[in-house]
């Protein structure tokens, strides 16, 4: 397994601290966790290759709404972890991987595992590049 780039997105440092605990105990070593707790550094950090993205919904600076859009069109796997409603996304992110909080790390961890069987089942359909 390739070393996993996990965007985090809170702006409670102990939630944040609690989501990193989760996603590292279960990949370890193979993690390369990317911590934001604003607006401003979420946008900056998601246009680095991130392989998937947790997010909560109000940050510091808004909503990551735009954030999560663009994720999608890159078809990277994102999941809202918030104490919003999914019914409060906007529609174009009807049906978006939703967290409540508060969460058990059983949750955040079956959305990455979910998210890096579906990363693997799609590189596994790709052809291999030519040398």
């Amino acid at each position: 397994m390739s070393r996993q780039r996990i965007l985090i997105v809170e702006d409670d440092p102990f939630i944040a601290m609690d989501i990193e605990a989760a996603v590292i105990d279960h990949l370890g070593d193979q993690t390369e966790i990317l911590l934001a707790d604003s607006l401003r550094t979420a946008s900056s950090l998601a246009d680095d290759q991130v392989h998937m993205a947790l997010l909560d919904v109000d940050v510091i600076g808004g909503k990551t709404f735009e954030i999560a859009l663009s994720l999608h069109r890159r078809g990277t796997p994102f999941a809202f972890v918030s104490g919003s409603l999914p019914a409060d996304l906007p529609h174009e992110l009807h049906g978006a991987a939703f967290v409540r909080k508060p969460f058990h790390a059983r949750d955040i961890l079956s959305f990455v595992k979910s998210a890096l069987n579906r990363s693997s089942n799609d590189n596994e359909d790709q052809p291999a590049a030519d040398n």
